[in-house]
């Protein structure tokens, strides 16, 4: 069973007992840009800019021109085991459906060398849910460069690029910080931290066996994403 720990704005899950790590440098490493979307230099998260970070992008959509044309729950064809250092994914998980989710984060771990990480990205279930109840389904929580966003976006999928044919767009499920912890931990990474952020942002930072957190929440936190340290 993982052991849970509680601090002010993030939870720490953890399979081992917390140990003295060998740092490992940010130099010349590759990470896997999943779901990756239409390319733009802003997609990937600033801690892989520059240090020897080299992008590969892989979409289940052809048509955005990925690196790798897979859908990330089955990998096995296209990316071999312990190839990459880190697997980056930003509003991508909540398009599969539920039942893949755990395939998928397997898949990530399979991929990930003995210190990698993932760092993902998704919706946060709970603060879509506290708006929709304090201001409806269809009030605009936020604007975004597709349009404004509403709690029903949020859950469902952009609304009007749906309509507009984009079907990929469309959400299949959704994440609470406990909920998407205890996923990785089941996959097998040996330690995650969820963080609820702003702008209805839910984050999560999964590591490897032989990772070194103390370095990349360092690194994240240099970049903007602070997970509070453990008490």
């Amino acid at each position: 069973m993982a052991d849970v720990r509680r601090d002010a704005g993030a939870v720490v899950f953890r399979t081992t007992p917390a140990g003295s790590m060998p740092r490992s440098s940010f130099h010349a490493r590759n990470v896997l840009h999943t779901g990756c979307g239409t390319y733009s230099a802003r997609k990937l998260h600033p801690i892989f800019h520059g240090r020897g970070w080299r992008e590969t992008r892989l979409d289940v959509d052809s048509s955005v021109r990925p690196d790798i044309v897979c859908s990330v729950h089955d990998m096995t064809s296209f990316v071999p085991s312990g190839a990459y250092d880190a697997v980056w994914s930003s509003h991508h998980i909540e398009h599969l459906h539920a039942h893949e989710v755990p395939r998928a984060f397997k898949e990530i771990l399979r991929v990930l060398k003995a210190d990698g990480f993932a760092l993902i990205r998704c919706p946060d279930l709970e603060s879509v849910a506290e708006t929709l109840l304090r201001d409806g389904p269809d009030h605009t929580a936020y604007l975004s460069p597709a349009g404004p966003i509403s709690a029903l976006d949020m859950l469902y999928g952009h609304g009007a690029s749906i309509a507009g044919g984009n079907t990929a767009m469309r959400h299949h499920t959704g994440f609470t910080a406990d909920r998407l912890g205890r996923l990785l931990i089941d996959a097998g990474f040996a330690e995650v931290r969820t963080k609820r952020a702003a702008a209805f942002d839910l984050w999560a930072v999964a590591f490897m066996r032989q990772a070194t957190p103390p370095a990349v929440l360092a690194e994240l936190t240099r970049c903007g994403v602070a997970f509070d340290h453990e008490r």
